[in-house]
């Protein structure tokens, strides 16, 4: 039994229908269960339960060989964040792989390390070590960001139809991924138990910048700009009040000024069968 959690997301539905082609029997750990209706009917087992609770995360885990963890705390709906969910959740899901004798393979980002100016980076650092030091056999999957997941923030900005909205200048390059990559990534790592002990870094052949990124999404118009000052505005005024707004625009503000290019040069040499899925505006459902 493989435990997959998050498998309602982008991520790990692609995951989970990958184990399921591969014949392996799937259970999904989802808070709201009338997300994963469609994966129940496809055969797997659902157990309703949130990562940041660690009972749900034991009970979840029982009779698992490998825990998938493939949560993220950044965004999303309700009240969460990257503390909760992607250090104190993982943590909750490595005690729980302990327990019940099972691997764990996490995902994390290219990045990751405990003085990154984005939260979400800090935080899969602190899982990532709490999972080192754990004892549970482990792999560790870190991706560049998701450009289907980006691709939908952009469209969702535009209001369905309208102009998309990009956060800052929108010309930093970036070195987005394709979650089939990803996706593709993380079922080797079930499969294959050489690859415990290993951070297995997945970019895509190039970069693009938001402003690239948008007109894939939206062909045919130029996207509007919200400026790096009110950026940094609002992440300072809505910490207290909307603490996941704020959040976003400290990491809209990083995304615009930081180095986010990665070479992926290095991992494809160390592990051949790694896909490289260009990005283009059909790949996106442009």
């Amino acid at each position: 039994m493989i435990l997959v959690v998050g498998g309602t997301g982008h991520l790990g539905r692609r995951v989970v229908e990958r184990l399921i082609d591969r014949g392996q029997a799937v259970r999904v750990m989802a808070r709201r269960a009338e997300d994963a209706q469609d994966l129940d009917a496809a055969g797997v087992e659902l157990f309703a339960g949130d990562v940041r609770n660690p009972r749900a995360c034991t009970a979840a885990a029982t009779g698992a060989s490998v825990v998938i963890s493939a949560v993220q705390g950044f965004a999303g709906p309700g009240k969460q964040s990257p503390e909760e969910v992607d250090r104190d959740g993982n943590r909750a899901l490595t005690d729980a792989a302990m327990a019940a004798g099972a691997d764990l393979v996490l995902l994390s980002v290219v990045g990751a390390s405990p003085d990154h100016p984005m939260s979400l980076q800090r935080m899969k650092w602190a899982a990532e070590e709490y999972l080192r030091r754990s004892g549970v056999p482990w792999t560790i999957i870190r991706g560049t960001p998701f450009a289907e997941t980006w691709a939908d923030v952009l469209r969702e900005s535009g209001g369905g139809g309208g102009r998309v909205r990009v956060f800052g200048r929108g010309e930093n390059p970036i070195t987005f991924v394709s979650i089939e990559d990803v996706a593709a990534a993380v079922l080797r790592a079930v499969v294959d138990p050489a690859l415990r002990g290993q951070v297995i870094e997945v970019g895509g052949p190039a970069s693009l910048t938001l402003n690239q990124l948008a007109r894939m999404v939206s062909p045919g118009s130029s996207p509007r700009h919200v400026p790096r000052t009110l950026l940094r505005v609002m992440a300072v005024a809505a910490r207290p009040v909307q603490p996941q707004l704020a959040r976003l625009a400290r990491a809209a503000v990083v995304m615009d000024t930081a180095d986010l290019t990665f070479d992926a040069a290095a991992s494809h040499a160390a592990y051949p069968w790694l896909t490289s899925t260009p990005v283009t505006a059909e790949r996106l459902g442009a």
